[in-house]
Order: C-alpha cells, then structure tokens, then sequence
C-alpha cells in the first residue's frame, strides 16, 4: 500500500514529516517498507529554455539546440524530440546528472559528429508518466534556471507499507491515517460524506441473484458527463503510487479505492443492454477483460452482466466491451459487496490479480457502500460534470458489526503490560471501537479481524508501542538444566556439522517445487491448492531438485566446484521424511601441473560423502551392504544404495541419469544422495552409542590376497566374504587395486587386517586364517590368483 504524504494529512492533521511517520506505522505493527522522495531524484534538474534550434548537418531528426539553463553560457544540446523549438521551456540535464527514466548517466558526448553537453527531458524520462513523444513543456513564465523539482511541488514522499492480511481496514490511506491519530501522530479529519440530491430516477434496473457470492450491489446512472484527463492533483497522486492515469472516470474509482480501500466500477451506459445484475456464471461464458485477455468462466463465479452478456468478473476485474471512453456521456456507477471466500476462489481457479481482488477477498467495509458511492459521485460531477439518479440498492450487506465483553485486565494477564483502563478506552475510541460504561466493546464494520477479547488487547498493546513491555524472565527450575533436543533433532545436528566440516556448504530450499521438477523425480504425492506460484506447487519428494536448481545458479554466475547439503523433509505419501541431501558438481581439484586438467566429482566421491555421514550418525558403517540403486534418478551403473540388510536403505547415491540433468537444465554430470536420517536405527536404552575405545595392546597384521573374479561379481560380495571368513581375528578388509585380465576376467587385490588379542599370530595361524580367506572367496566366485 503506497500513499504520498501529502494525501495523508487529507485524513491526518499532523506536522510529522514522513520519517516520523514511517517510525510510527512500523512501530504499531504497519511495517514500512521505503520512502521514496521523488524530489530527490529530480533534484538536479533545471528549467531551462531553447534560445535557437538549428538542423543536425548529420541526420534529418536531429536539431542542434542552444540553452539557457541559468548559466553564464548558453549550452550545446543534440536533440531529436519532434517538438523541440526555439523559446520552448523544458526539463534540462546537465553533464554528470541520473537520468532515472532510462537508467543513464549524462556525460559530454559527440552525436554524429557534434558536441551534446546535456539532455531535454521528456516526462517518461523524469519518470513522471508514460509520456515520451517530445521533451516536456512547461509555462513560459517558469523560472529558467531553478529547480524543477521545487517549481512542480514534487517533494512529495511516497511511502510505502507492507499490510499483513489481517489489516484489510488499511488497505485505504484513511484506515493507516486512522491507526497514526490513535498512535499520538494527529488528529484524525473528519469524513466529509457529501449528499447527492438525485436529479432523476435511476433508468435500468440493478438486483442480485446470488446472494451468497454478491450480497449487496448498489448503484445509479451519471448522464452528461465528459470524460476528459483527470485533474494534475489527482494524476500526480496516482501516479506516485504507481497507478498510470487512464481517464478521469477510471482514475475516480482508483482514487476511491485507494483513499478508502472501496473498490468500484464504471460502465458506459450505451453499451449495456438493459440492467445490471450480480448472479453465477453459465457453464462456457467467457469475458474479455480489462487487460485484453479472455477468461474462460465457470458457474462457481459471481460476474455482473446486463441482460445479454457478461461484463465483470464480479470484484476482480471489468470487461473491456462495457470499460468507458472518451466518447462516454452517461455511465452506471457500480458499489458492490461480495464475499472474501468466493473472490479468493475465483482469482486463483483464473490466475487473476487486481487491486479490487487483494481488498474483496480480505474484506472491506460492509457498511461504505452508500457513502463509497457517494464519495466517487461527487467526485465525477465535479470532474467530469453532468447529473446523478437516485441510487438502486440490491439485496443487503452483511451488518458486519459485532459485541464483545472485554475485560481491561487481560491486558496484563495476557500480554504483560499495565495499561490503565482509561487509556484502554481512549485507544479502542480511537480506532473506531465503541465502548459502554460495562466494557462492551462494539466493534466497527471495518475491523473483520477482531473476534474476542484477545484481539482487544493487541489493539491495545501495538498502540501503546511494544517498547514499553517489561522485560521479564520465565521462572528456572532448579537444579541442572536437562537437554531439550530430541534424540532425531541431535541426528540432524551431528550430520549436519559433519558435512559443514567434510567442505559442503548449507543450503536452505523451498520445500515447494514445480510440476516438472517433482514429475523428473517420480512426481509428487502432495500439491497446493493455493500455491505462491506454479513454481512452488507440489511438496517436494526428494531433496534433489532444490538442491540442483541452487547449484545450477551458482554454476551459471561462474562457480568452478559446487559442494552443497541440506537437511530438511521429503514429504511422501505416508508422511514426512527426515533427510540429508547433498549435491556435487563442477571440479573436484583444479587442474595442476601434473597431468594438465581438473578432476571431476565421480559417484565414489558421493559414497565417500555418504559413508562419513552414516558415521556420524552413529551408523556401523563396516555393516553395510552396498547394493543397487532404485531410483531411476541415477545412472544405472553409477549408481548405489547403502543399506543395513537388504531391505533397511539408509542411504542412495551416485552419478545423475542423463534424463534427469537434462529435466533440471544441467550442463554436464553431477553426483548427489540422500541420507534418509529417518531410516538410521536409534540407540537404544541409556548410555553411550558405542563402547569407549581401547587401543589394543598388539600390532595388526596385514595379507594382501589377489582373486581373479568375473565382471560381474560385487566388489562389496567379495569384500564381506572376506571379512566374514574369520570374525575374531580378520578386523577390516578393503580392495586397493584392480586390473583386466587378457581373457576379460579382473584381478581384484584386497587388503586384511589382522588383530591378535592376548598373543601374537604363529605361521600356522596366519596359514589358517589365509584358508579360510581363500576358502570364503572361493564361494562367491572368485579364485586366488
């Protein structure tokens, strides 16, 4: 919500500046986004005037331009504006001045050949409307050499408020003018409502006949009006604030809208075809709408149309067919109210926003039609002329008035604060609130918000100023304080800090992922009805494409290694699932003077990853069996899981398919896995995860064993034979080398290490262990070399 000072203190008796009053709102809860001077921006921009203006000898649309712009000399300017002339009065930038219009600094520069010192401005390049056929004209009489800037009474700061769903009252400039007198920032105006003498009766019928989407629609017929360009002060309002003047008629119903959060509409009269009525949409309609796009309606839709055709998707959006010219004379002035739940439902089934769509579906004043209405009359008589009718009232609109016995001591029982029971009811008076001698608070048709007491007492407590709450500590137990995290809460901390630790970065993603992004994934078991955006529309199924879609930013601005993790929820369709995801891509090492180029991340780099994780997670890593993976996210054969028996997968990594770097727009190969931190066995009872460590008192003792094996034995079906062929003795097996025999076969080298316990191993010891070794190898296929 953007207003200009200016058009506060319409509302607001005050002398605050509009940093007093930013301090104000952000203090009682309307946070303050920015201000922005539009005085500032112009400030070094000077009236100048055109003494002579000859041919460019260069080019037919430019002229060499000669201007007083209040210095000793007159300046050399190119200009190419069709309306350039001598003795016109305009805009002028010197050398060195920020054109904000076209994001350009001035500097001295030859075009085609001649000197330009400087710029003729024209509005669109001053930012001041969408205007850039010439360079801007100003009066005669306008002061050559001053400030632009101060002879346009531009200093006019814009603020700009970010109002939370519940504030739907200020969604006006009065409501926030309202909340700033009640703040001890002013005194709140009077609302001058004025009074429309009818001069004829109104000549089309108006009803509803849908009463539940479209409660109450008002309205009456102006005839004689001309609808010209809407006054300078009223242009230059709506343009601070980022509305492009239309029309004087369009521009009256913004203006009202803005003012005091009433959205209305305007029909040209000779373009219906007899009444107005609010009522559902017939299956297959369809309306081309004020931004010239066509909308497909359904019957769950509350439009306004005449006797034959549709004309507005009712508080979202007219049509275009009905919208007013300039050729307009006589039009129907439409003030309806219509319920939240059926405006947000239709916005989002259309994917439409509006300014009347973010004020219906939050709710506005049930009880400001008649004097809404009112208002904009007025407002087109005096603009644009001619003559109202009565007004037509159809059906009726919530009274949207509530009771509420308050209690003034909540205010401490609740939020901490002793607020006198006088200055509770100066406050609640203050913001529109009744209140009885009983502490009946009534409440006004604006607040929708407000349901009970509780409510009362923020209302309270924000004007009283959050400041002036006691700092109070909570009362501590005795004794030793005893840990709060929980036993899934510390697995996430330890695996966390492990992959910091291990050179990853932490990356925090939207849980939310777009349809193509799930579907790459196997598509996902939850979607939002509502979503922010269909970028953020199904919950995610894996932590991957978050991941990927961060890591291809930082590899499109140029990042040479991307290392990233995360640890957050998949959401399947039996429940959330705690997990880690991690993500490598780019260049493992720099290339280096040893063989010349970088080397690339591999899927061993993931199981590395994905084995020290599972550590840390108090996993027995020297357990598991490594087995395929069954994603087909991953390459087939580059590709593995990690599990405790063949059914408990802890773990899946590897080298991504093709299809799916291609699903997320990645140029060349990326590793990545999960850890599924929910699959990871707890400890249990007490005590600690793992016996303390007690270095033995002998030596190990390492064999190294060559087997020829087929390509197709797992390598980790031979290691784990191994281990297993002597369980007391035989502490740890690893493969360290592997070669392609001539006949196609491999040699796969595998180290043992051997722990004595109370004495050193003997030749017949070691000679048996190497048997049984031999002999447990023999049975998965392989043959010592």
């Amino acid at each position: 919500m953007k207003f200009t000072l200016s058009w506060l203190k319409d509302h607001l008796d005050t002398d605050a500046t509009a940093e007093q009053v930013a301090e104000r709102l952000t203090a009682i809860g309307l946070e303050v986004e920015g201000i922005d001077d539009p005085a500032a921006k112009l400030a070094p921009f000077l009236i100048a005037r055109i003494l002579t203006a000859a041919p460019h000898p260069q080019a037919d649309k430019l002229q060499i331009l000669s201007v007083d712009a209040g210095g000793p000399e007159p300046l050399q300017v190119v200009c190419g504006a069709p309306n350039a002339r001598a003795g016109l009065v305009g805009v002028f930038g010197a050398p060195g001045t920020y054109v904000p219009g076209i994001d350009v600094t001035l500097k001295v520069a030859a075009i085609r050949g001649v000197e330009s010192r400087g710029m003729m401005c024209s509005a669109r390049e001053l930012l001041l409307s969408d205007a850039h056929d010439g360079i801007l004209e100003l009066a005669d009489d306008a002061p050559v050499g001053t400030s632009y800037a101060d002879y346009a009474q531009l200093s006019d700061p814009v603020i700009d408020v970010a109002i939370t769903p519940n504030r739907q009252d200020c969604m006006g400039v009065r409501g926030i003018a309202r909340d700033l007198a009640a703040a001890g920032l002013g005194t709140l105006k009077s609302l001058i409502v004025p009074t429309i003498k009818p001069a004829f009766p109104c000549p089309i019928a108006i009803r509803t006949d849908d009463p539940d989407g479209c409660p109450a629609l008002y309205g009456r017929v102006v005839r004689g009006v001309a609808n010209g360009a809407a006054p300078d002060w009223m242009a230059r309002r709506l343009t601070a604030v980022g509305q492009r003047p239309i029309s004087a008629l369009v521009d009256i119903t913004n203006y009202v809208m803005l003012d005091h959060g009433r959205p209305l509409h305007v029909y040209d009269l000779a373009k219906l075809q007899g009444g107005l009525v609010a009522r559902k949409a017939a299956a297959g309609e369809t309306l081309t709408a004020l931004n010239g796009r066509d909308y497909a309606l359904t019957p769950a839709m509350t439009v306004i149309a005449d006797d034959t055709t549709v004309h507005d998707i009712g508080g979202i959006m007219g049509g275009l067919h009905s919208g007013v010219s300039a050729d307009t004379t006589d039009i129907v002035v439409e003030c309806a109210w219509f319920e939240p739940t059926t405006i947000a439902r239709t916005g989002q089934a259309l994917a439409l926003t509006s300014d009347a769509r973010t004020r219906f579906e939050r709710g506005v004043d049930p009880q400001f039609l008649d004097d809404g209405l009112a208002i904009a009359t007025d407002l087109i008589r005096q603009i644009c002329g001619g003559e109202a009718s009565d007004v037509v009232r159809a059906g009726t609109p919530p009274e949207g008035i509530r009771v509420i016995a308050h209690d003034p001591t909540l205010c401490l029982r609740l939020a901490g604060m002793a607020v006198p029971p006088d200055r509770q009811r100066r406050i609640l008076t203050a913001l529109g609130f009744g209140v009885d001698a009983a502490w009946n608070v009534r409440v006004p048709s604006w607040r929708r918000d407000i349901d009970g007491p509780a409510d009362l007492v923020e209302e309270v407590v924000r004007i009283e100023g959050l400041d002036m709450l006691e700092s109070t500590p909570l009362p501590r137990v005795d004794g030793v304080a005893q840990p709060t995290a929980t036993p899934v809460q510390l697995l996430e901390r330890r695996v966390r800090r492990t992959a910091a630790a291990r050179g990853m970065n932490e990356a925090v993603t939207w849980s939310f992922i777009a349809q193509a992004e799930a579907d790459a994934f196997g598509g996902g078991a939850w979607a939002l009805t509502n979503p922010i955006s269909e970028a953020l529309k199904i919950m995610r199924p894996s932590m991957l494409p978050g991941l990927l879609s961060a890591a291809k930013r930082n590899a499109d601005r140029g990042a040479a290694t991307i290392r990233l993790f995360e640890v957050g929820r998949r959401y399947l369709g039996d429940g959330e699932r705690a997990t880690l995801g991690f993500v490598l891509m780019g260049d493992r090492a720099r290339r280096d003077w040893r063989d010349g180029k970088p080397a690339t991340f591999d899927a061993y780099d993931a199981k590395a990853e994905a084995l020290a994780l599972l550590a840390a997670a108090g996993v027995p890593v020297d357990r598991l069996q490594v087995m395929a993976a069954v994603s087909p996210v991953y390459h087939p054969g580059r590709s593995a899981t990690l599990r405790l028996g063949p059914k408990t997968i802890l773990a899946e990594f590897g080298e991504l398919h093709p299809a799916t770097a291609r699903a997320m727009g990645l140029d060349g190969s990326a590793v990545a896995g999960e850890i599924y931190l929910d699959a990871v066995p707890q400890k249990r009872g007490t005590g600690p995860v793992r016996p303390g460590f007690a270095p033995p008192a002998l030596q190990p003792v390492r064999r190294d064993f060559a087997f020829v094996v087929a390509p197709t034995l797992i390598a980790d079906d031979l290691v784990r034979a191994v281990r297993g062929a002597d369980k007391t003795a035989i502490v740890d097996a690893r493969i360290f080398d592997r070669f392609v025999l001539p006949d196609g076969d491999l040699s796969v080298a595998v180290e043992v290490t051997l722990q004595p316990n109370d004495k050193s191993f003997t030749d017949a010891d070691l000679t048996m262990i190497a048997d049984k070794v031999v002999a447990a190898a023999t049975k998965v296929g392989a043959k010592l070399r």
